[in-house]
C-alpha cells in the first residue's frame, strides 16, 4: 500500500514542480540508443510497444536551445515531421508537433499527435522525452514502420525556432528492432575465434573480392557458435563493403593463399553455403537463445571460405594499405536446441539481371521453388523455421521483400524493407517465426531507381553493378545453400522488339540496343515478370539442380488503422486515412499537463493524497 501511494505521490509532485530539471512522468528504461551526428552531440534513446503501436523517444542534445526529432524521407527533408521543444530561461517549457514546409521553415501541425513526457535543461544538455503513435491520422506525420526509418534531428543554440542546416542531421535506423542483445543469454564459458584475412594489400581497383580458406575451430565435442561481429582493421572501415563466411563441404579440395574470389581460378569461388554475413552499416548479431551454428561433429563443415568485398571508389594508392579484417565468432560447449542454417534467395547474380537507366522505379524478381529440396538434401527436410533475415542490394536498390506462396496462394510477406538504405545492411529478427513447408514457393522482389544513370546497370559483383538477395536465417539446418531464379532473357528481348537467338548472351547484348523510353522501361519490367523463370538450387556440396516456374502476383499488405489524436484535430483540408482508432496511453502512461495550468481539482487531489500517505505512515509506526 505504501509503495503504491508513494508512486502516486512522486507522479503528482512531478506535475506540480517547475519544469526545469524535472520530468513530467515516470522514467521507464528505454532499451535502444544511438548517436545521431558524427560529433556525438545528439544522443537518442527509444523504445516501443508493438501491441499499442506507440513509440517513445528521448533526445539529449548538448545545447541550451531548442531540440527537435522526427522522420523524413530519402530524398528531401521538406515534408518531414519534427517534434520540437525546449526550456525557456524562466523555466517554462514549449513543445509542439510541426513539419517542414520548405528547407528553412517549420509550421505547426493542426493535429498535435506527440505526447510530451518530459523536458529538462541543465548546464550542458537539453533533454526532451515524448511518445507518438506509429501511424497517426495526420498526413503531416511520417509513419514509424518495420522498414528502415530516416530519423530527422535538429537543434538550435538558443530558443529561437530557426532551422540551421549545420545543425540538421538525418540518420537511417531500424527503429522496431525486436530483440535487444541485453535480453539474450551469454554463456560464461565463451570462446572467441577470429576468421580473418592477413595483411592483404588492397588493390587500387574500385572493386575487389578477396577470398581465402580457413579452418573452423577444432573441438573435441559439439559446440555452438552463438554470436558474430565484424572485425574491421582501423582506418579501412570505409573500404570494406561486406564480409561473408561460406561453409565448405568436407569432400572439397581447397586452394591455399588469397586470391580473387571470382577471377581466373574458379577454385576460389568454391563453397556457396553462407554461414554468417556482415555488410556496411551492420554491427554484431547474436542468435536467439535456442539456435546456434554447430561445429565439432562429423556432419559439420571443417573449413570455410572467407570473402571480403572492398570498394575503393576513391582509388587510393595501394602502397601501405594493408588489411586484416574478418569475422569474430563467439562459441560455447553449452548447446542450444537447434542447429541453424542460412538460405540464400533472390535474383541469380549474373548480367541477365539488367536495370534500365533513368527509371524512377524498376522491379526485378527471383523465384525459389522448394519442391526439390528433399531430393537434393538426401534426407527428409523438416519444415523450415525462419527467425531472421539480411537484405542486400547495391546502390540502386530502394526496396526488397520476400513473399511466401503455398498451393498457388499468397500466404504472407516474410520480410520487407520499403525504405532500404545501402548504408544500413544488418541482420534483423522477425517479430514471429515463419514456417516454410516443402513445396512452398518463395519470391524475392527488388525495386531499383536509376535516375542518375545513363546506361544499363547489370547484375554483378561490383558496387556499381546490382544484386537482389535475401538471406533467411532458419532452423533446423539442411544442406540447401541457395535457391535463386532468373527470367528467360530471349523472351524479354523479343518482347522489346529485339532479335536474339537461343543464346542468353545474345539476349543480354540485345538490351544495349533498346532505346530506354518510359514506355520501353515499363514493357521490359512487364516482360521480365511474365517470362518463365529458371530456378537454380544449390547444396553445400555444390550439387546444382534447375527447375522452372512463373512469377506470381504479389497482393499488397494493407496499411493498418491510424490512431486518432488526443491533442488537436486534423486540418480541414487534410484527408484522414480510412480507418482509425482511439489513441492509447503512451508507453509510460505519463501525463503532459503544464505545471502552471493544473486545475484546482488536481491540486486538491495532490493535497489529499499527501495527507493519506502521511496518515498511512503514522498508522505503521
Amino acid at each position: 500500500m505504501t509503495c503504491t501511494l508513494f508512486s502516486w505521490l512522486i507522479l503528482l509532485l512531478a506535475l506540480t514542480t517547475p519544469s526545469q530539471g524535472h520530468h513530467f512522468g515516470p522514467k521507464s528504461r528505454l532499451r535502444y540508443s544511438r548517436f545521431l551526428d558524427p560529433s556525438n552531440v545528439m544522443f537518442l534513446c527509444w523504445d516501443f510497444d508493438l501491441e499499442a503501436e506507440v513509440i517513445t523517444f528521448e533526445l539529449q542534445v548538448r545545447t541550451a536551445g531548442w531540440v527537435g526529432l522526427g522522420v523524413t524521407n530519402r530524398y528531401t527533408n521538406v515534408g518531414g515531421d519534427l517534434v520540437v521543444g525546449g526550456v525557456l530561461p524562466d523555466g517554462n517549457v514549449y513543445f509542439s508537433d510541426q513539419h517542414l514546409v520548405d528547407e528553412d521553415t517549420l509550421k505547426e501541425d493542426g493535429s498535435q499527435d506527440a505526447e510530451l513526457q518530459g523536458l529538462m535543461e541543465d548546464a550542458f544538455y537539453t533533454t526532451m522525452r515524448f511518445s507518438r503513435p506509429f501511424r497517426s491520422c495526420d498526413p503531416h506525420d511520417q509513419d514509424i514502420t518495420s522498414d528502415t526509418v530516416r530519423v530527422l534531428a535538429a537543434y538550435g543554440q538558443d530558443d529561437t525556432l530557426k532551422l540551421d542546416r549545420e545543425h540538421i542531421f538525418v540518420k537511417s535506423i531500424f527503429l522496431l528492432q525486436i530483440v535487444h542483445p541485453d535480453d539474450l543469454d551469454v554463456p560464461e564459458d565463451t570462446i572467441i575465434h577470429d576468421l580473418e584475412i592477413t595483411d592483404f594489400l588492397i588493390p587500387e581497383d574500385d572493386t575487389t573480392y578477396a577470398c581465402t580458406f580457413l579452418p573452423l575451430p577444432i573441438v573435441s565435442k559439439k559446440h555452438h557458435i552463438y554470436k558474430f561481429e565484424p572485425k574491421l582493421a582501423h582506418r579501412n572501415e570505409t573500404m570494406v563493403h561486406h564480409i561473408l563466411v561460406y561453409a565448405c563441404g568436407n569432400a572439397s579440395t581447397l586452394p591455399t593463399g588469397i586470391s580473387d574470389c571470382y577471377g581466373a581460378d574458379p577454385a576460389f569461388s568454391l563453397c556457396s553455403q553462407v554461414v554468417v554475413g556482415w555488410a556496411v552499416g551492420g554491427t554484431s548479431y547474436q542468435f536467439p537463445d535456442d539456435v546456434g551454428i554447430s561445429i565439432g561433429t562429423p556432419m559439420d563443415p571443417q573449413w570455410i571460405r572467407l570473402e571480403i568485398h572492398y570498394s575503393n571508389f576513391h582509388n587510393l594508392p595501394a602502397q601501405g594499405i594493408y588489411d586484416s579484417s574478418g569475422i569474430r565468432m563467439y562459441y560455447s560447449p553449452r548447446l542450444r536446441r537447434y542447429d541453424m542454417g542460412v538460405l540464400q534467395l533472390g535474383f541469380f547474380t549474373f548480367p541477365i539481371h539488367f536495370i534500365p537507366p533513368g527509371t524512377q522505379s524498376f522491379m526485378s524478381y527471383g523465384l525459389c521453388k522448394t519442391e526439390k529440396f528433399e531430393e537434393m538434401n538426401g534426407t527428409p527436410v523438416p519444415d523450415i523455421q525462419v527467425y531472421g533475415y539480411l537484405l542486400h542490394t547495391h546502390l540502386a536498390g530502394r526496396a526488397l521483400q520476400a513473399v511466401q506462396y503455398r498451393n498457388g496462394s499468397q500466404l504472407r510477406t516474410i520480410c520487407r524493407d520499403g525504405s532500404y538504405d545501402f548504408s544500413l545492411q544488418e541482420t534483423r529478427d522477425l517479430p514471429a517465426r515463419v514456417e516454410i513447408k516443402p513445396g512452398d514457393e518463395l519470391l524475392v522482389e527488388c525495386q531499383y531507381q536509376t535516375l542518375d544513370r545513363d546506361s544499363l546497370t547489370f547484375g554483378g559483383p561490383s558496387t556499381i553493378n546490382e544484386m537482389c538477395l535475401i538471406f533467411l536465417f532458419y532452423y533446423p539446418r539442411n544442406n540447401i545453400s541457395s535457391c535463386m531464379g532468373y527470367p528467360d532473357i530471349i523472351y524479354v528481348a523479343h518482347e522489346l522488339g529485339e532479335e536474339a537467338s537461343d543464346s542468353s548472351m545474345e539476349g543480354m547484348m540485345a538490351m544495349n540496343n533498346v532505346e530506354w523510353t518510359p514506355e520501353n522501361i515499363k514493357k521490359a519490367e512487364k516482360a521480365c515478370k511474365e517470362a518463365q523463370q529458371t530456378v537454380i538450387i544449390k547444396t553445400i556440396d555444390e550439387v546444382v539442380e534447375n527447375t522452372t516456374g512463373w512469377i506470381p502476383d504479389i497482393i499488397p499488405t494493407p496499411r493498418g488503422p491510424c490512431l486518432e489524436s488526443t491533442g488537436g484535430k486534423v486540418e480541414p483540408h487534410d484527408k484522414t486515412p480510412a480507418g482509425f482508432r482511439a489513441k492509447p496511453l503512451s508507453l509510460s502512461g505519463a501525463s503532459t499537463a503544464s505545471p502552471g495550468s493544473l486545475p484546482l481539482a488536481t491540486l486538491l487531489f495532490t493535497q489529499g493524497t499527501l495527507s493519506l500517505f502521511l496518515a498511512t505512515l503514522q498508522a505503521r509506526d
